[in-house]
């Protein structure tokens, strides 16, 4: 069996882009933000239904988080989580012009 050389790409930061995803910036902030909600709950020591107890929000969701099943979750549901854990959210948007790049769905694939 013939061993093919695997091509090195630099990512973008964003691996939704990377993928091609039409929602990038908003799959990667929702990640981010669930990344925080389960570091949280995970520090604090919560189980879901404690989590449940202290914010309200179904356990059933804790769990979702956890999973990165996010489709049923808003940027906005997911700081007001993370407000009800007693976390403070800053979120700083900086616009700039989107460098073209190679597709790197298509350089993955190759």
């Amino acid at each position: 069996m013939k061993r093919s050389r695997l091509a090195t790409v630099r990512g973008s930061g964003n691996v939704f882009r990377d993928l091609g995803e039409p929602d990038a910036d908003l799959q990667q902030l929702k990640a981010l933000l669930a990344a925080l909600v389960v570091r949280t709950v995970d520090e604090r020591g919560l189980s879901v239904r404690k989590a449940q107890e202290l914010t309200s929000i179904a356990a059933a969701d804790f769990s979702r988080i956890r999973n990165a099943n996010l489709d049923r979750f808003t940027v906005d549901r997911l700081m007001t989580i993370l407000g009800r854990l007693g976390q403070d959210v800053d979120v700083s948007v900086t616009p700039h012009r989107r460098r073209t790049k190679p597709d790197m769905a298509r350089a993955l694939a190759e």
